[in-house]
């Protein structure tokens, strides 16, 4: 079976939490932090929706089966998938009814460059469409890397999240998240294999997935998936 086989991501999910971790969304792991609480194993779980929310239905199917709450990230100006089409909305709707959070995958340089609009007001905007768009409340943003050669995570260089009432940056180093910091950080993003992250620094060498990691009692994961990298061999 694939390493990217959906049924693979499903059995995989199911050990981990044989193990003993409790899944959580970026809110969730925000919030038990902050109140002291926190699980000694623990998986907190992103989705990044690129390119496809069609995609991402499967990746919902199998939390529902399994009983995950994950934190969809969504982008609201890729030319790949428009958020206000009448399947989309029912693909974020159902993320919302089935208790996950939203997020934002933000591209506010990409935007500032290229429509000369101040970044700040373009986040803000986002921001509030998508919690009309979503019916909830926007609390965490995550920075979109595509092939443009900006760097939107640069707009957080000088910024913190509660500026723009969020709780968190994907990526931050707050007292009260930073997750990517203190944890080991596993990744799709090289779309053929897994990378990962050690505290914020890359593993060399290194393609272990997370169900590697779960089976070693590593205590913080933190995984990124991006729905375009799986699929079915049935």
């Amino acid at each position: 079976m694939s390493e990217f086989d959906l049924g693979k991501l499903e059995n995989d999910f199911n050990d981990v939490q044989k193990l003993g971790y409790k899944f959580l969304s970026c809110r969730e792991y925000y919030n038990l932090k902050a109140s002291g609480a926190l699980p000694e194993l623990k998986m907190i779980i992103r989705v990044d929706v690129d390119f496809s929310l069609s995609k991402a239905i499967p990746i919902l199917d199998i939390f529902k089966r399994i009983g995950i709450c994950a934190t969809f990230f969504l982008r609201l100006h890729a030319e790949e998938y428009n958020p206000f089409s009448i399947e989309n909305y029912k693909v974020i709707k159902r993320i919302v009814r089935d208790g996950h959070e939203i997020g934002y995958h933000s591209e506010v340089i990409d935007q500032s460059s290229n429509w000369n609009e101040n970044p700040d007001t373009l986040l803000r905007r986002d921001i509030e469409i998508l919690s009309l768009i979503s019916g909830t409340e926007i609390r965490g943003v995550a920075s979109h890397g595509g092939n443009t050669g900006l760097n939107n995570l640069d707009f957080w260089v000088s910024k913190r999240s509660d500026e723009f009432n969020l709780d968190y940056e994907a990526y931050d180093r707050s007292e009260f998240f930073g997750a990517f910091w203190n944890s080991v950080y596993v990744s799709d993003s090289s779309w053929t294999e897994w990378k990962s992250y050690r505290n914020g620094k890359l593993i060399e060498g290194v393609k272990s997935s997370f169900i590697d990691y779960a089976r070693k009692f590593e205590e913080n994961i933190y995984l990124l998936i991006h729905p375009d990298t799986f699929f079915s061999e049935e």
